[in-house]
């Protein structure tokens, strides 16, 4: 299984680093060197690869910009890999390339994946890649939130599988109750909607339109109010074109048909002699034929024109009826019968709301009292693996210099705020969330007599990162968070705790990659792969640079920091005592 690891980091023009490549172990890395060379750069610069704030003091004198940028190896399928793919980034071998810069004017900029990206997103994949613990910048296991989940993850089965039982049941709460509170409060108005649509479903049915009904209407109207004048245009077009045989009076062949008659006999006498004039004379066949029918359509239209006015009267009450409907429920009939059918399907909706509110409420109260039983299993599954985890990371500390330390949860429950539901446990009306009804808070208590305080408030800088350090050993095998930053978390320690200390970070990193900033050799030593920042000074410029150290160097380091002087042989031997010890896990 592919485990998130950040293998390396370049640093250039940030703070006294000019330009630096941090390349880090997939287990414990150490980072040393001496007072202001820029140790804190390292921090920083992860810090900045995390979307954390942006200063434009870090940008180094004289550089335009400062640029930090790292690379991730992350498996495909992580959360962290496919949030960046929807953001448009892309993996290179198997790894995420982030990077973030910061001009001198303030400006910053973040990139994951050859990608632009808001720098939020880079906060965004840090929650499941890096849990920062240090002096100035407590994250991670320091939110309430996350402590219940640590809690939970902690607690195992246990806890999540009520759970997950929970959840599915909350959010069908959430879902019923809004439906409901729907229902009941919005009564009045569903009531009056309902007493629309029944008035105007009982409107149109007293109509009974038919659909096209007003267009057949329309047209209808407008032939009866113009009989007369149709009735006359028809008899003139008629006789225009076949005459009257009754009347004696009319000069042969004055009409149209009589007249196209009398030119296809002339050239039907000629067409032997010629195709063409007999093609004419077919042609004047097929006109005095055509003539004919439009003749006796046209005489049997003026017979059959209905000129009563009382059928225009009851026409244009139809209409009249139609349009009070079509000025309120739709621009024509079949707006107003699709109003109709819509409306009705509501209506039913709207009247069906007392049996609908008697379902929902004997749901609700079937899921209230599922919900009370389970929210008392959560509490009682914290409160087991919260002794449990609380007496471990207690035991922790008794070796990390904090002998009288002593850890603790509190598991409490808030009371429903008045008028908002609330599960009856106890005898009292109890707020309740998607996570069940505990608040859980990590609890401190430093030394003999000292009240439990959440574990920010009731620390030094140095103790909290070592209640830190404890919590992660303890929790290493649930906590996801893959790689961990520690920033002085030896401060205030020494001799044998700060040995205790290394062996900690050592068997952390067993399980996650650990990145220490330390000033304690005895730190140093536990670390698989040891980093210093070097600082030089050409009289007018202070430089920065990181190297690894191995072998030889790394003996000199290490009696650096234990005597101050690289070359003391008693340095030297204790170095090397160091390592050895380190190396054997004694």
């Amino acid at each position: 299984m592919v485990v998130p690891v950040l293998e390396e980091m370049r640093i250039r023009s940030l703070g006294v680093i000019d330009d630096a490549v941090v390349e880090l172990s997939p287990g414990f890395t150490a980072v040393t060197g001496e007072t202001g060379a820029g140790k804190t750069m390292v921090v920083t610069s992860l810090g900045l690869l995390l979307g954390g704030r942006a200063d434009a003091a870090l940008v180094r004198a004289g550089a335009r910009a400062a640029v930090v940028e790292g690379r991730i190896v992350v498996p495909p399928e992580s959360s962290a890999a496919v949030r960046a793919g929807e953001a448009g980034a892309e993996l290179d071998d198997g790894a995420l390339l982030v990077s973030r810069t910061l001009s001198a004017e303030g400006r910053s900029r973040a990139h994951v994946g050859g990608r632009s990206v808001p720098v939020g997103l880079l906060a965004e994949l840090s929650d499941d890649l890096v849990a920062v613990h240090g002096q100035s910048d407590q994250q991670g296991l320091l939110r309430p939130a996350r402590q219940r989940q640590a809690l939970d993850r902690f607690a195992g089965e246990a806890v999540s599988a009520p759970l997950a039982r929970w959840t599915t049941a909350y959010q069908r709460l959430r879902s019923v109750s809004g439906e409901l509170d729907e229902i009941t409060t919005l009564a009045r108005e569903r009531a009056q909607e309902a007493d629309m649509l029944r008035f105007g479903l009982e409107e149109i049915a007293a109509v009974e339109p038919r659909a096209g009904e007003d267009t057949e209407l329309a047209a209808e109207a407008e032939r009866l109010g113009h009989a007369e004048a149709l009735a006359s245009a028809a008899t003139t077009a008629h006789a225009a074109l076949a005459g009257d045989p009754e009347d004696t009076g009319r000069p042969e062949n004055s009409d149209a048909a009589a007249l196209v008659s009398a030119a296809h006999r002339a050239l039907e006498a000629q067409r032997a002699h010629d195709p063409a004039l007999a093609s004419l004379a077919d042609r004047l066949g097929e006109v005095a034929i055509l003539m004919g029918d439009v003749a006796g359509e046209l005489a049997g239209y003026a017979d059959d024109l209905d000129a009563d006015p009382l059928r225009l009267a009851a026409v244009e009450e139809r209409r009249a009826a139609l349009g009070q409907l079509t000025r309120k429920y739709g621009e024509d009939i079949a707006a107003v019968l699709s109003w109709s059918e819509e409306s009705a399907a509501r209506l039913a909706e709207l009247e069906g709301d007392d049996e609908r509110i008697g379902e929902l409420s004997a749901e609700r109260d079937a899921l209230v009292s599922e919900l009370t039983g389970l929210a008392q299993q959560l509490t009682d599954a914290r409160a087991d693996a919260a002794k449990r985890f609380a007496d471990a990371v207690t035991e922790e500390l008794s070796e990390l210099a904090m002998p009288h330390a002593r850890v603790s949860f509190s598991l409490k429950r808030s009371d429903a705020a008045a008028g908002a539901p609330g599960l009856e446990l106890d005898g009292r009306s109890v707020a309740f969330g998607p996570h069940g009804t505990d608040e859980v808070e990590l609890l401190l208590a430093p030394h003999p007599g000292a009240q439990p305080r959440p574990v920010a408030k009731g620390a030094s800088g140095g103790e909290l990162s070592r209640v830190m350090l404890a919590v992660e050993v303890v929790f290493a095998g649930a906590d996801p968070v893959p790689t961990y930053l520690f920033d002085e978390v030896d401060a205030g320690v020494g001799g044998k705790a700060a040995v205790e200390v290394g062996r900690r970070l050592a068997r952390l990193a067993r399980s996650a990659q650990v990145v220490v900033v330390t000033h304690l050799p005895q730190v140093a030593a536990f670390a698989d792969r040891h980093l210093v920042v070097e600082k030089t000074d050409d009289g007018s410029v202070t430089h920065s640079g990181v190297k690894a150290m191995e072998g030889e160097s790394r003996v000199r380091e290490l009696s650096r920091m234990l005597a101050g002087q690289e070359d003391s042989e008693l340095a030297r031997a204790h170095a090397e005592e160091l390592l050895e010890a380190a190396r054997s896990g004694s």
